[in-house]
């Protein structure tokens, strides 16, 4: 393959390949427990971004037949009132993922919330003990966007054993959840981050190259190795002019135009790693409902 013609990494057909090999799965569910796997999303406040993913999460829920459970509360919301909610939420049988939309407004502990979720419905994969379950190779639920960026490199690449992987970001969302699921590829993993001496001679030697950084267009040419696989998490707005008017624009954290002419394989954003996300979310309710329920399907 020539690097002028780096393959774009479609996130948006994985993602539709997999919503569509859930519906067997999710009929299984029903067949068994008379109902099908259900969601429940907390929105609190009335952060734009926020609602646009909250809207797309339900929408795909909806869409593939499961129940969409939404609970959309006030700025003003007391953590104490969050937390009674994920209560309730945990014990209703009838409810097997609960999803808290981050960030939440300053005044409530998001780390208190995550920990509130019972591990068993955290279809986030962010509470301690799945944290802890995936940090020792044990069955879990794993967070959605890292678990999303290695089915894309298992779709792009195979097996991934003993390629070199460079995390750059070591956020518990995305940096640290995913070094683990690479290193259970056998692959070599290395993680910069902001503090890292020299980081554009590290990333040079990775042969899989992943920004997760909130960044807007960090990554140059000179970061990457010649025909190294990229993916890009990052999802930036930034300003640009066009016809005289301010118009924003979503960005990844890797300068697309010019590292796509020197990459393998690279994810655009949008429609790369974001559709991923959510059909990974899809993914893990299914998974909560079978195993809260004793139901035997596919995934695992």
């Amino acid at each position: 393959m020539s690097l002028k013609e780096p393959k774009i990494i479609d996130g948006k057909a994985l993602s539709n390949e997999l919503v569509q090999s859930l519906i067997p799965d999710i009929k299984t569910i029903i067949d068994e427990i008379g109902r099908p796997p259900a969601l429940a999303v907390i929105l609190v406040g009335e952060d734009s971004p926020s609602q646009i993913y909250v809207r797309n999460k339900i929408n795909k829920t909806l869409e593939v037949g499961m129940i969409s459970v939404e609970h959309r509360l006030s700025s003003e919301t007391k953590e104490k009132s969050l937390l009674n909610l994920i209560v309730e939420l945990n014990k209703n049988s009838e409810v097997d993922g609960i999803l808290v939309q981050l960030p939440l407004p300053k005044h409530i502990n998001e780390h208190s919330i995550i920990q509130a979720i019972s591990p068993e419905k955290d279809v986030d994969g962010f509470n301690i003990i799945n944290a802890g379950k995936l940090a020792t190779g044990q069955s879990n639920l794993v967070p959605c966007t890292p678990l999303g960026c290695l089915l894309l490199l298992r779709h792009t690449l195979g097996d991934l054993t003993g390629l070199h992987a460079v995390i750059i970001g070591r956020s518990n969302i995305v940096g640290k959840p995913l070094a683990q699921l690479l290193l259970a590829e056998n692959a070599s993993v290395t993680i910069v981050h902001s503090k890292t001496k020299n980081i554009s001679q590290i990333t040079t030697q990775a042969d899989i190259l992943i920004a997760a950084v909130g960044q807007a267009e960090l990554v140059k040419p000179d970061w990457i190795k010649p025909g190294a696989c990229i993916i890009d998490v990052g999802i930036n707005r930034i300003i640009t002019a066009e016809k005289g008017k301010d118009k924003p624009q979503l960005v990844g954290d890797v300068n697309f135009s010019e590292v796509a002419q020197k990459a393998g394989f690279i994810t655009p954003v949008p429609g790369g790693v974001g559709p991923m996300t959510i059909s990974c979310l899809l993914r893990n309710t299914v998974v909560a409902a079978a195993r809260r329920n004793g139901v035997e399907i596919k995934i695992k």
